[in-house]
């Protein structure tokens, strides 16, 4: 069994993945939400290229990921769920649930600590909001969100099943509300009731400080609600807001190489 999941690891997130990806990329070109402010051929490879670095980075840099965490802390009977010993049609769904909330409650460290800004600022600079957006995270906040994902998963205790169906969610869920695409209203207001919409996340991606500390959700979207950090939408409208840092305004901020450096460059003023 162990060794089945971790075959299947890898090409059931790369399938999913690849999917998704494809199927916002294609929606975003028949049907944009809003006009870009640059080209893809400037944005998309310096984006694309902080994946397979941050892939790299994961690799090279930690002996162990989520998943695999999981199936060792199951062989050796540690974590809450496991000493509690709750049924597996318990643990799987309540273990998705905290890991969502354990990201929620990460993203809104990741705004609120000065240096972990610095890592995070990355991923808020695009001047675009679309589906490369979602990939675009430094290679640093990367291996730290996956070292936290260990420690809580271990401590946890969180089925190997349910570490790996939350993982694909939450690819699944970041390239589909970072995607340039409207929904119909009616959709869209039943949908965010559950799941972080394009629209409700777009919202978090505003140049207005009060905006950008805001529904920090990645997949469900009932956290922001209950922790009172929701914002319905930008004051600007969807058509007018602006996005991104007023510290990195230039399309040259959006090189492979100033991403790289960028934690390094200005101060951590919001």
């Amino acid at each position: 069994m162990e060794d089945t999941l971790l075959a299947l690891e890898t090409p059931v997130r790369l399938a999913v993945f690849l999917g998704l990806f494809g199927a916002m990329a294609l929606w975003e070109a028949l049907a944009p939400r809003r006009p870009l402010m640059t080209h893809r051929a400037v944005r998309w490879p310096n984006n694309l290229s902080l994946v397979v670095i941050d892939t790299l980075a994961l690799r090279l840099l930690l002996p162990i990921l989520a998943v695999e965490a999981a199936l060792q802390a199951q062989a050796r009977g540690w974590g809450l769920l496991t000493l509690l010993d709750v049924p597996g049609w318990v643990a799987v769904p309540l273990a998705i649930l905290l890991l969502d909330l354990v990201i929620y409650a990460q993203h809104v460290a990741f705004h609120k600590v000065p240096l972990l800004w610095r890592l995070h600022r990355v991923h808020h600079a695009d001047l675009d909001f679309d589906v490369t957006t979602a990939l675009r995270f430094h290679p640093v906040e990367i291996v730290l969100s996956m070292l936290l994902k260990v420690v809580v998963v271990v401590a946890l205790g969180a089925p190997a099943v349910a570490v790996l169906l939350f993982e694909v969610m939450l690819n699944g869920a970041a390239l589909f509300n970072h995607g340039n695409v409207s929904l119909p209203p009616a959709a869209e207001r039943w949908l965010r009731r559950v799941v972080v919409t394009p629209d409700m996340h777009r919202v978090h991606h505003s140049i207005h400080r009060a905006e950008t500390d805001s529904n920090y959700g990645f997949a469900l979207s009932w956290w922001d609600r209950l922790f009172g950090t929701y914002t319905a939408r930008p004051r600007d409208g969807h058509d007018g807001m602006t996005i991104g840092l007023d510290l990195f305004r230039t399309p040259r901020d959006l090189w492979l190489d100033r991403l790289l450096i960028q934690p390094l460059r200005g101060t951590a003023r919001r």
